[in-house]
């Protein structure tokens, strides 16, 4: 079994993320310049903690693969209304996006781990979060799996603004409650598949 495992991106892994971002399979839902310093400028504040956007990235075995974020919707006051007329969130309900960079790392599980991963540690370092929920691109088959693989469910279906410029706005919302959730990661915060 390999583990996986969440660390807290650094500037030292920013060519890293800007790498990935140019690969086709990344880029088709990840929409973003991927140049040096625009990956800086969006990722550097997280980083640094002037942005509440906890940013990691996902390792296999030790190896980065992927990347994961985590916010509060409370810190997204657009994004929150945005979604609002397709499912309701609260403050304190938190996202989370990511993706797997690596080919070699893809469809082994390791996304839907690292979810999990992330939703067990929020649980235990934000009490008052309730909810965890995730708008998806309706045809993003591969992102849907993998949080139905992690324990989410889905709750709504709506017109929400896409991530790619070249999509339509069907979305898919999925949630996770803290109350049909239990703990899959160790002690030292990683999870084995």
């Amino acid at each position: 079994m390999t583990a996986i495992a969440l660390r807290r991106l650094t500037r030292s892994d920013l060519p890293l993320l800007s790498g990935w971002l140019r690969l086709p399979h990344v880029a088709r839902w990840w929409n973003e310049d991927a140049a040096p310093a625009a990956v800086e400028a969006r990722y550097g504040p997280s980083i640094d903690g002037s942005d509440p956007t906890e940013v990691f990235l996902i390792l296999h075995g030790g190896r980065p693969v992927g990347f994961l974020q985590r916010y509060a919707f409370g810190d997204e006051p657009d994004y929150r209304a945005e979604l609002e007329p397709v499912v309701h969130v609260s403050a304190t309900d938190h996202s989370l996006d990511y993706f797997v960079g690596e080919p070699d790392a893809l469809r082994r599980g390791v996304a839907s781990g690292a979810v999990m991963l992330a939703v067990a540690d929020l649980w235990r370092e934000q009490p008052e979060a309730e909810h965890v929920v995730v708008p998806v691109h309706a045809d993003n088959l591969a992102s849907r799996r993998v949080l139905e693989r992690a324990g989410f469910r889905l709750v709504a279906e709506g017109e929400l603004e896409p991530d790619n410029p070249s999509d339509d706005r069907r979305h898919v919302v999925f949630r996770i409650d803290r109350h049909a959730t239990s703990s899959t990661s160790d002690r030292n915060g990683r999870i084995a598949l």
